[in-house]
Formats: C-alpha cells, sequence, structure tokens
C-alpha cells in the first residue's frame, strides 16, 4: 500500500510484489533493455496469442494452485487456453445482484478504496498517483467530478474478471487511451507512473438513480485487452459490461458531488489506508435522496 505524505512518496512493497524478476527488469541495465522489448505492443499482442493458445492450459492448474482458487463457484467446463479459463463465468446464483434502486453496487469482485475528490486531489492506485483529468486526459469531464467521489477496485489474479453495469441507463461518451502497457506491481515505481501509461477506457453512464457517473477499466502488462460489449447503449443493473484478460486489472467509478452515501465502515478503512473486500452486486452505498429532488418541487409555504 502507498500513500503521499508531506509531498514525500512512500512505499511498503509487498512480498508477492518483491519478485525477482521485477527486480531485474526494473533496477539493473540489461533488465530495463530487456523491459523495452516486453513492453512494445508488438510483444503484449504475441503474449495475448500465446495465452489464447490451446498449449497455454499448462498453466492452468498451478495458477489455481497458487493463488487459492475455489472453482466449484465457477461454470464446470473444460477450458481451450489460459484466457479460456482467466475469463470464466461464474455459476448463476453465486454472485446476488441487489437490484434496490437505492443502493449503488459494487460491479466487480475487488478490493476497494473510496476517496473525495478535491480541486487538487492526487489519488493512488496501486502505486501509481495521479488526477482525475491525467485519467481521463479530459479536463472538462474530469473538473464535473469534483467534490465527489472516487471509487478505487483493485481486482487480483484470484478474483472474478468479469464486471457489471451499476445501474439502469444508458451510455454517453467514451474514450480509449492507448497508454504504455507497464506491470502494474510496485517495484516498477521507481522509474515510472504506471496508471499514465496504462492503457485504459472510459465510459460515461447516464445512471437513472446516480446521475452521470464515469466507470473506467484499466489494463497492464501483456494484456492491455479490455472486452467491453461496445454494442450496447442501453443497460440495466446487474447486466454484463465486459471483462479483463489475463493481467493485473483496476476499476474506477467516479461519482459527483453529493450523488451518493458511501458505506460508512468503507470510508472508515480508506481513511486507515485499508481496502474493504467487496463482490459483484453487493451494496457499498446509497443514494442521496436529497440529490434526487426534481427542481421546482420543493415546498413553498402558503401564505393567507
Amino acid at each position: 500500500m502507498a500513500f503521499i505524505k508531506e509531498g514525500e512518496l512512500e512505499f511498503i512493497i509487498s512480498e508477492e510484489n518483491n519478485s525477482r524478476v521485477l527486480n531485474f527488469l526494473y533496477k539493473t541495465a540489461p533488465g530495463r533493455l530487456c523491459l523495452k522489448i516486453v513492453v512494445n505492443p508488438v510483444m503484449s499482442k504475441i503474449g495475448g496469442i500465446i495465452l489464447s493458445s490451446r498449449i497455454s492450459t499448462v498453466l492452468i492448474n498451478p495458477f489455481i494452485k497458487r493463488n487459492g482458487i475455489n472453482m466449484s463457484e465457477y461454470e464446470n467446463k473444460k477450458y481451450c487456453s489460459f484466457n479460456d479459463f482467466f475469463t470464466r463465468k461464474i455459476q448463476e446464483g453465486k454472485r446476488e445482484i441487489d437490484f434496490d434502486s437505492n443502493h449503488l453496487i459494487s460491479p466487480c469482485d475487488a478490493k476497494l478504496t473510496v476517496y473525495e475528490i478535491g480541486e487538487k486531489s492526487v489519488f493512488n492506485i496501486k502505486g501509481s498517483f495521479y488526477r482525475i483529468r491525467d485519467l481521463l486526459q479530459n479536463d472538462v469531464l474530469a473538473d464535473n467530478y469534483r467534490g465527489g467521489f472516487c471509487l478505487i477496485f483493485r481486482l487480483s489474479p484470484q478474483d472474478y474478471h468479469r464486471y457489471c453495469f451499476i445501474d439502469d441507463g444508458s451510455k454517453g461518451n467514451s474514450g480509449y487511451i492507448r497508454g504504455v502497457l507497464h506491470t502494474v506491481r510496485t517495484v516498477s515505481l521507481e522509474r515510472y507512473n504506471i496508471y499514465k501509461e496504462n492503457c485504459r477506457e472510459y465510459t460515461v453512464l447516464n445512471t437513472n438513480n446516480f446521475g452521470q457517473v464515469i466507470q473506467v477499466e484499466v489494463g497492464a502488462l501483456m494484456i492491455g485487452r479490455i472486452k467491453n460489449h461496445n454494442t450496447i447503449f442501453t443497460f440495466k443493473r446487474g447486466q454484463e459490461k465486459g471483462w479483463f484478460e489475463f493481467g493485473g486489472s483496476t476499476i474506477v467509478l467516479l461519482l459527483k458531488k453529493k450523488s451518493i452515501h458511501i458505506n460508512p465502515e468503507i470510508l472508515i478503512a480508506s481513511k486507515k489506508g485499508r481496502e474493504t473486500i467487496v463482490k459483484l452486486g453487493e451494496k457499498i452505498g446509497e443514494v442521496n435522496l436529497q440529490s434526487k429532488e426534481p427542481e421546482g418541487m420543493k415546498m413553498i409555504p402558503l401564505r393567507f
């Protein structure tokens, strides 16, 4: 977990992130030379082809064991590639969608942190520090969310990598930022601002109950492939929006000022620098009912 303190960057590197391979790639001259080749879009495409080939199925069982994945939750099928396995579907009934229109739901299985968006806010996503305008590369759009909330959903390798729409509504503008693919692991922070370089795709969601929401999907090394259902223009709460192929993945939700009340325990944990484990479809907040009061419908006292 990383945080900003008095203008300085301080990092706590977990054992998971402190691998010898990543230290070699980012901390040695030969490693950095190899890195230039590894992060080339052509190499990423080749990696994707390999992970989508039948030979990659040999990686599945070791991956399941290493990450302690409970396969009883997922469809019972024979996978034709590692990516086929990685994008596996959950069994019906294993994720319950909260259909209360006043409840904000999680779009995915993840570890969640929530922050308020200030005029000069700089956010940390897996050790990458950025402003909302940097994430979207759109100053006008970013300014609409000042005073609102930034919800960061970090997906781990063992998580379900499909995600859903958080409410009924319709799509607005969208954008794809190609970026340069680098690993999201913390050791790379010493040389790169990762989230300015990673590919990401954002969609403006005109929701029925939370107003205009922006959802951003962020990819990482060896994927750069965010698979959204781009032919869907109107959507329902809980409907699948898309999925990530193999690699580190994060979803960011941006909600406008006074549109929601986040569950207090999530806010408290976030302020203490702790993540909250959430599941796709579960309640993480409530609509701010005052924000839904139509203009011109306020009670006016009668005079006699």
